[in-house]
């Protein structure tokens, strides 16, 4: 078994791992990739006994009381609040939910976060944190990423913000973003996999059952997701049917049919229930199977590309670098169990 080569110095204190939350914030966004820094410490240690735990994880309260009442009723117990932080901050991390908009008016919030970002070594948001950061001046001249429900109200409110509406996460030199909820634990993976590198990552990521981590640019919605928006039976049956005939050629024609509706009708009316075009949506279904075959076997190319309708291991890297921006070969590393060869 290989050892990771990205070690934190022995002598090294520990990183500490600030989740700064409102009242009324999203508990996904803070209690998914909090566990995942703290499984990520207790593995390390666990592999590395006479080391000391990579991670020292904290929540920080955004009010006065540690405590935070979570927008789901359950109340999460910190052991700070922002204004009884002391020492060294490695990464800083803001959650979403609903009580970001009083946050992000909390002049001495804002202007603890001012002085917190020019001392930490990262710093970031989960969801509609980015309101917290941006209202803090933080976003100013990068991208980021956002829940898509308020990608654009963010890209309204703060101008000098350039709001990117689809990808998992963005990081921007060493500010990080995301899109909602779990994609906070895949830019928590992420961070583990840059500290402690790839092999622990991927304990960790098995150990909670998911992917190794998603990468960043991938789009935050599936091409099967996307169907749901519509009512019309015939729209919805065409992602059943389409999934058991991947291996097929799938033109506009051969949809309609199925359909039962015609070429152009079919193509008009899908694209206004599901906001794509039919072409797009088996080419996004094709990358989707291929992406489950690259992560569960160790099938060729050639066979993924054929058995996915790709007709050509062409085609099946330029749909990749299209919908993932990451070719096959790359993205089947990422799942590939790096501690064993």
């Amino acid at each position: 078994m290989k050892r990771s080569r990205k070690l934190l110095p022995a002598k090294n204190p520990s990183r500490t791992i600030v989740f700064l939350a409102a009242p009324s914030s999203q508990i996904l966004d803070v209690a998914g990739p909090f566990q995942i820094f703290v499984r990520a410490a207790e593995l390390f240690v666990q592999e590395y006994p006479t080391r000391k735990a990579p991670y020292n994880v904290l929540l920080a309260s955004t009010s006065r009381r540690r405590s935070v009442a979570t927008n789901c009723g359950l109340i999460l117990t910190g052991t700070k609040t922002f204004r009884t932080l002391r020492g060294s901050i490695d990464t800083l991390l803001v959650a979403g939910g609903s009580g970001v908009e009083t946050a992000a008016r909390d002049e001495e919030l804002l202007l603890w976060l001012q002085k917190a970002a020019q001392r930490v070594r990262r710093i970031g948001s989960i969801c509609t944190g980015a309101y917290v950061l941006a209202s803090a001046g933080l976003l100013d001249g990068k991208r980021a990423a956002t829940h898509w429900k308020w990608a654009a109200d963010l890209a309204n409110k703060f101008q000098r913000v350039t709001v990117d509406p689809d990808p998992i996460y963005i990081r921007d030199g060493n500010t990080y973003t995301t899109a909602g909820v779990t994609a906070g634990m895949d830019l928590a993976l992420a961070l583990v996999e840059e500290d402690l590198g790839a092999p622990m990552a991927l304990k960790v990521a098995r150990e909670m059952v998911l992917y190794l981590r998603r990468a960043g640019g991938q789009s935050q919605f599936s091409a099967a997701l996307s169907l749901q928006s519509s009512d019309r039976e015939q729209i919805e049956g065409i992602r059943f049917w389409a999934l058991d005939h991947l291996d097929q050629p799938l033109p506009v024609e051969k949809l309609a049919a199925q359909a039962g509706m015609s070429p152009r009708n079919f193509a008009r009316v899908f694209l206004k229930d599901t906001g794509t075009t039919p072409a797009r949506f088996i080419e996004r279904l094709r990358v989707e199977a291929a992406r489950r075959r690259l992560e569960e076997s160790r099938d060729k190319l050639e066979k993924i590309a054929n058995d996915c309708g790709f007709g050509s291991m062409q085609g099946l890297r330029r749909s990749f670098l299209r919908v993932l921006h990451v070719p096959p070969n790359d993205y089947r590393h990422r799942f590939t169990d790096v501690t064993t060869n």
